[in-house]
C-alpha cells in the first residue's frame, strides 16, 4: 500500500458499541476513522431493543478508550454496577461518544459494497496496493463511493434474525404467517405491542437469553389486570436439561443467571408450558386464522396467536462478498476464530478473548468484529468487542507488540449446551463434570496496567 492510500480513512461500518470503540481506538493512534451509520443517530440496533436491560453491568460496557475520549467533555461514567436498559446505553454513552467523534460518523450512510479499487474478488495483481472503495447509498437515494485505507465492518447481526425452520431456512407458510410473527422480544410497554399479546396465547420459539427474556416478561404479563389468560407455550428444538436454563445462580454474570431462573419459573408457575425436540416445519393457520405449528415428525400444536421467534441471529454478508473472506463453512466466523467460539465443540458458550491474529482474513486489513465476527454463535459480550478493537487499532498502527497482547479477563457465561447441541441426550453437567460445574474466571496473558478494568 503507497503512502497515499495510508493518508486514507479506516473505514468502520456500524456506529454502534463495537464501531464507536473501533473509532475511539484508533483515534488514540493518530488514525483517521470514518464511521458509516445506516441509521439517523448512534447504536441504531441498540435502540430497537431499548426496553431490554442488559445483564452487562456499566462496567463491563464503557471502552477505556472511548471513557478516555469523553472524559474532556465533561462526561461521566454511570454507577458501574447497575444494568442499563438498551436504551439507557445509547443515549448515556453510545451517543455521547458519536457526538465526540462529530464529522467522524456518517448518518444515513449504507453500505451497499466493498472491494478494492478496480479490482473484483477473482484479481491477484497488485490488489493489495490498492484502497478499499465502499460503496453507500445515503438517505436521500444518492449513492457514492468512499475510498478507505482498510475496512473494519461491525455492522452486527440485528438485521438478519434466524427463521423458524430447524433445518436453518423459513418454515412452510412462515412468509404467509407474518402477521403474526415477530423476530424481536416484544416491549410490553408498548400500547399497540401490550394489546398484540396480552390474554393471547404465544409461542416463543428458541433457547437462549432473548427466549428466557421474552418469556419472562410474558409471564409478568399475565399477572397484570389486562394480561389475564396470557399464556406462552415455548418451543425448544431439544430435550430440557440441566443445563437448559443456563448458569442460574453459578453464573457470573448475575442478570444473565436472572434470565435463566425466570424462564423456569415461567414453566413452573404454570405461565409457559414447554413442548422439547419439536423443529418446526410448517406453519398453518386454522379457520380462525391462528397459527398451527407442525414438526417435522408430523406433530402438530394447539394453536396460537402469536410467534415470537428467537432462534439466533447470523451475519449479512452480501455486501462484502467481493472481498477474500476466510469464514468457518459452519459458522460463518473467521476461521482462526471459529474453533474458540464453536457451539459444536463447547458444552458451554465459554468467551474466549482474541484479537487481531484470529480476526484477519485473506484479504489484508479486512476485519469482521463485534457480533458479526461471531457468524451465527452465540453469547458475544460487549468486552470482547472492545479487546478485538482495541487489537485491531495498534496492529493498523503498527504496534504489533500490543496487538497480540491480551488485555481482558472475561467471566464464565454460565451459558451451556449451544444451538449445536440440541442432539445430545444428555450435557456435561448432568454426569456431574462440565465447565459450567463451578463458576471460574478464564484470564488469558497479563492484563496491561492501562487496561482501566475493561
Amino acid at each position: 500500500m503507497n503512502a497515499s492510500t495510508e493518508a486514507l480513512p479506516v473505514a468502520v461500518i456500524g456506529a454502534g458499541p463495537a464501531g464507536l470503540a473501533a473509532a475511539a481506538h484508533l483515534t488514540g493512534r493518530g488514525i483517521t476513522p470514518l464511521i458509516l451509520e445506516a441509521g439517523p443517530a448512534a447504536a441504531t440496533a441498540v435502540r430497537a431493543w431499548g426496553h431490554v436491560r442488559l445483564f452487562s453491568t456499566w462496567s463491563e460496557l464503557v471502552d477505556p478508550a472511548a471513557e478516555k475520549l469523553l472524559a474532556p467533555t465533561g462526561w461521566t461514567a454511570p454507577d458501574g454496577t447497575t444494568y442499563p436498559s438498551g436504551a439507557d446505553w445509547a443515549a448515556l454513552y453510545l451517543q455521547p461518544l458519536a457526538d465526540v467523534l462529530g464529522d467522524k460518523v456518517r448518518y444515513g450512510a449504507t453500505v451497499t459494497g466493498v472491494s478494492r479499487q478496480g479490482r473484483d474478488r477473482i484479481v491477484d495483481a497488485d490488489r493489495e496496493q490498492q484502497p478499499f472503495t465502499i460503496r453507500i447509498q445515503n438517505a436521500d437515494g444518492t449513492e457514492e463511493r468512499i475510498p478507505a485505507r482498510a475496512v473494519i465492518d461491525a455492522s452486527g447481526t440485528w438485521s438478519t434474525p434466524s427463521p423458524i425452520g430447524g433445518d436453518g431456512l423459513p418454515a412452510l407458510g412462515e412468509h404467509a404467517a407474518a402477521d403474526r410473527i415477530s423476530y424481536r422480544i416484544p416491549d410490553l410497554t408498548d400500547p399497540a405491542t401490550r394489546a398484540r399479546y396480552a390474554g393471547k396465547r404465544t409461542a416463543v420459539i428458541g433457547s437462549g437469553a432473548s427466549a428466557f427474556t421474552a418469556l419472562a416478561y410474558l409471564a409478568d404479563l399475565a399477572q397484570t389486570e389486562d394480561g389475564t389468560r396470557t399464556h406462552a407455550t415455548w418451543i425448544l428444538r431439544r430435550g430440557i436439561s440441566g443445563s437448559t436454563f443456563g448458569g442460574g445462580s453459578a453464573d457470573q454474570l448475575p442478570a444473565r443467571g436472572a434470565l435463566g431462573l425466570a424462564a423456569k419459573a415461567a414453566v413452573d408457575n404454570g405461565y409457559a408450558d414447554a413442548v422439547t425436540g419439536f423443529r418446526t416445519d410448517a406453519i398453518q393457520r386454522d379457520h380462525d386464522g391462528r397459527l398451527v405449528l407442525v414438526a417435522e415428525d408430523g406433530r402438530r400444536l394447539d394453536a396460537v396467536d402469536e410467534v415470537i421467534v428467537l432462534t439466533g441471529l447470523r451475519p449479512d454478508l452480501s455486501f462484502v462478498s467481493e472481498l477474500r473472506l476466510g469464514l468457518d463453512e459452519r459458522l460463518q466466523a473467521p476461521v482462526e476464530l471459529a474453533p474458540l467460539i464453536d457451539p459444536n465443540q463447547h458444552s458451554c458458550g465459554t468467551v474466549y478473548p482474541h484479537g487481531v491474529n484470529e480476526l484477519s482474513h485473506p484479504e489484508k486489513d479486512v476485519y469482521l468484529v463485534g457480533m458479526k465476527s461471531y457468524g451465527r454463535a452465540p453469547t458475544f459480550l460487549a468486552m470482547t468487542g472492545y479487546e478485538q478493537v482495541r487489537s485491531i487499532a495498534a496492529h493498523l498502527a503498527g504496534d504489533q507488540e500490543a496487538a497480540e497482547r491480551v488485555e481482558l479477563t472475561l467471566p464464565e457465561t454460565g451459558v451451556c449446551g449451544g444451538a449445536g447441541l440440541f442432539d445430545e441426550p444428555a450435557s456435561a453437567e448432568e454426569s456431574g463434570g462440565g465447565c459450567c460445574a463451578a463458576p471460574a474466571t478464564l484470564t488469558i496473558g497479563a492484563p496491561a496496567a492501562t487496561s482501566g478494568g475493561c
